[in-house]
C-alpha cells in the first residue's frame, strides 16, 4: 500500500485578524487526498486576537501542528495602503523563522515543505498540482499590484533582483523593448502551464531532494540583493535546482485592507462561500465628491501597436484613469491582448471594427467620440497608443483638474526622434503650441468636427466654444522615435495626402531628414 507523503504546511506569521480568518479559511478547504498535511507556524503576531486565532486553528490539529514563538522584542510590521513597509531588520527575522521551519521539517523527515505567506487565499486543489509537478522546488502563481494602481506583477522573476525580461549577456535594451519582453513573459505566464523561472517565493513547494541538500534563507555573504527570497533562489540554483512556477491555480493576494471585498468574492466563487467579515475596517471611509477626485475616462484607438508604443502607454496612464474606452481598429497583432492585460482591474470598453475606416480619419474619430461619451464621461482623456504624459503627471492631473475652472485642458506635444531627445526645426515645432488632451464632457454641448479625411483633429472641432487652460505638463509623442516607424508614415502620408492638401508638403518630405536638429529631453 502506497503511503501518502507527509507535506509541511509552513508559515511565520504577522497578520491582521481579518486576513488571517481568510488565510486559515483557505487551509481549511486545501485538498488532502493526495497528502498527510501537517502544520508548523511562528507566532510573531503583534495583536492578541491573532496569536489567539492561530492557536485555535492548531487546537484542531493537535497531532499535526506545531507554533514557535516569535521573538521577544517584536518590531512592528507596518502595511497600508500604499504598500507594505520592510526594512533589514524584518528581513532578516523572517528568513530566520523559515529557516526555523526549514530545520524542523528536515527532522521530521517531511516529504516537502509548503513555505506559504499569512496573506495568500490557495485554491483547493493547489497542493496536488504543485505535487504533480515532480519538481524539486516550485512556486503556484499569485498576482499583485505592488503599489496602488500599478500593474498587477507576478511574484516571480527571471534573474537579478527582480528582472521579468528575457536578455543575453551584455545586451543593450532600450525601455521600450525590456516593456515589451516584460509583457510578453506576463502574457506568458497567463497561460495555464508549468515554467521555469531565475526567481520565486512565498507559495514554494520544496522537496525532500533540495531541502536535504541544503537550500535555505541565509543571507550570502557576497550577495547584496535585497530580500530573503532573493537568496534563497540563489543558493538552490547553485545547488543545481532549477525553479519553476505553475500557473494553472493562481492563488489571490491580499495585500491590502481594500482587496477584502475582492478577496471574498474570490473566495466565494472558489469555495462557494467565506468567512464573515467581523472587525471594522480601519481604513476611513469617504466617499469623494466628483469636485474632489474627478473622473478620467481614456479614450484612444488602436492598430497593430503591440510592437511599438502600447505597452509604456498604458502602464503609464493606468496609473490615473478610472476606465478606458477603446476602439481596436482592425488589429491582426496581439494589440487586443495587450489592453486586455495591462489594464486588468480598470473597467475596459473595446469596440472591435473588422472593416477599418482608417482611410476616413474622421469617421474613425467619430466613432470614437460616441463610444467614449456612451459611458457618461466627466472628463476624457484622448490619447494616441504613441502618447504619454512626462513623470509626475500621475500625481499632479487631479489636483489640476480641481483647481482649475476650465472643460478643456491643453498641453505642449514633443515629437520624440530618439527616446532621449525631440526634435525641433523650422518643420517641427509642435511644442511651441498648447494643443487640448483633456475635455470635460458636457452633454448639452453641440459638438461639430473638421470634416476631412486627414488631420481632422482627435476631438470637435468647436470645443474652444467652452472654457479652456493651460498645463505646464508635457506630452512625449514617441510615434516618430524609430527609424521603421518614420519611413512607414512618411509612405503613408505621401500615399494619402501626396499633394499636402491636409497637412505640410515639406513637413512630410523632412520627416526622413538624415540630419535633423534635436534636443536633449530632461523631466
Amino acid at each position: 500500500m502506497n503511503m501518502k507523503p507527509r507535506v509541511l504546511i509552513g508559515s511565520p506569521i504577522c497578520q491582521k485578524p481579518e486576513i488571517l480568518r481568510m488565510f486559515f479559511y483557505s487551509l481549511e478547504k486545501l485538498d488532502s487526498q493526495m497528502a498527510s498535511i501537517h502544520y508548523a507556524f511562528v507566532d510573531d503576531n503583534t495583536q492578541a486576537l491573532s496569536s489567539k486565532m492561530l492557536r485555535a486553528f492548531t487546537d484542531r490539529f493537535p497531532d499535526r501542528s506545531v507554533i514557535f514563538p516569535g521573538e521577544t522584542e517584536r518590531q512592528p510590521y507596518i502595511c497600508d495602503e500604499n504598500t507594505h513597509y520592510w526594512n533589514q531588520d524584518l528581513i532578516r527575522k523572517v528568513a530566520e523563522y523559515k529557516n526555523r521551519i526549514i530545520d524542523y521539517a528536515k527532522r521530521q523527515h517531511f516529504d516537502a515543505l509548503f513555505l506559504i505567506d499569512s496573506d495568500l487565499l490557495l485554491q483547493p486543489d493547489t497542493l496536488e498540482v504543485l505535487l504533480n509537478s515532480q519538481k524539486d522546488i516550485v512556486s503556484e502563481i499569485f498576482w499583485t499590484s505592488w503599489q496602488p494602481n500599478a500593474l498587477p506583477a507576478p511574484q516571480v522573476w527571471l534573474s537579478d533582483q527582480y528582472t521579468q525580461y528575457e536578455h543575453a549577456p551584455n545586451e543593450q535594451l532600450s525601455a521600450q523593448e525590456k516593456l515589451v519582453r516584460q509583457m510578453a513573459f506576463y502574457s506568458k505566464l497567463r497561460v495555464p502551464g508549468l515554467y521555469e523561472v531565475g526567481g520565486l517565493g512565498a507559495c514554494t513547494l520544496i522537496r525532500r531532494s533540495a531541502l536535504d541538500a541544503g537550500v535555505d534563507f541565509c543571507p550570502i555573504k557576497n550577495v547584496s540583493f535585497w530580500g530573503e527570497d532573493r537568496h534563497f533562489c540563489i543558493r538552490a540554483a547553485a545547488l543545481g535546482f532549477s525553479l519553476y512556477v505553475d500557473t494553472h491555480r493562481p492563488a489571490f493576494h491580499v495585500y491590502r485592507e481594500s482587496d477584502y471585498t475582492e478577496a471574498a468574492n474570490w473566495m466565494k466563487k472558489v469555495y462557494g462561500a467565506a468567512p464573515v467579515r467581523t472587525v471594522t475596517p480601519s481604513i476611513p471611509i469617504k466617499r469623494a465628491s466628483a469636485r474632489e477626485r474627478p473622473k478620467i475616462t481614456l479614450s484612444m484607438i488602436v492598430r497593430n501597436e503591440a510592437d511599438k508604443y502600447l505597452i509604456q502607454a498604458l502602464s503609464k496612464h493606468r496609473e490615473y484613469i478610472d476606465e478606458a474606452v477603446i476602439i481596436n481598429d482592425g488589429s491582426t497583432d496581439h494589440t487586443v491582448e495587450i489592453c486586455h492585460e495591462l489594464l486588468k482591474g480598470i473597467p475596459l470598453y473595446m469596440t472591435h471594427n473588422e472593416t477599418s475606416p482608417f482611410l476616413n480619419e474622421v469617421a474613425l474619430r467619430k466613432q470614437q467620440w460616441q463610444e467614449t461619451i456612451r459611458r457618461n464621461p466627466e472628463w476624457i482623456l484622448n490619447m494616441d497608443a504613441d502618447e504619454v504624459f512626462e513623470d509626475g503627471f500621475a500625481e499632479g492631473v487631479r489636483e489640476l483638474l480641481v483647481r482649475e475652472r476650465g472643460d478643456v485642458c491643453c498641453f505642449r506635444l514633443y515629437d520624440m526622434w530618439t527616446d532621449t531627445h525631440y526634435r525641433e526645426d523650422s518643420y517641427w515645432r509642435a511644442h511651441e503650441v498648447y494643443r487640448p488632451f483633456l475635455l470635460r464632457y458636457r452633454p448639452d454641448h453641440h459638438y461639430s468636427w473638421k470634416e476631412q479625411p486627414l488631420h481632422c483633429g482627435r476631438f470637435p472641432n468647436n470645443i474652444f466654444e467652452l472654457p479652456s487652460f493651460l498645463s505646464r505638463y508635457r506630452v512625449k509623442h514617441l510615434g516618430w522615435s524609430s527609424q521603421e516607424i518614420r519611413h512607414e508614415k512618411y509612405e503613408r502620408y505621401k500615399r494619402l495626402d501626396p499633394s499636402g492638401l491636409y497637412g505640410w508638403k515639406e513637413q512630410y518630405e523632412s520627416i526622413l531628414d538624415p540630419q535633423p536638429r534635436l534636443i536633449a529631453w530632461s523631466e
